[in-house]
């Protein structure tokens, strides 16, 4: 199973920000629905396009790895 470690993201970057930062927030940035993000942050195995994933790691200055991780079932 696909884990994304979204909600990861969002707190490392909070914590190094000093401020609270919203799914709204990352949607206006990454053009990615608020819904989506929502779903790709709380649902267990949601399944997105790399688009999706593209924005993220575009957002975040990151690798495809720190966004989503392989989990054996």
């Amino acid at each position: 199973m696909i884990r994304f470690r979204l909600k990861e993201l969002v707190a490392e970057r909070e914590f190094q920000e000093g401020r609270v930062i919203t799914l709204a927030e990352i949607s206006k940035g990454t053009g990615i629905h608020r819904a989506t993000l929502s779903k790709i942050a709380n649902e267990r195995g949601y399944n997105t396009g790399t688009e999706n994933i593209d924005r993220l790691c575009s957002y975040f200055g990151c690798a495809v790895t720190d966004v989503m991780e392989h989990v054996p079932e």
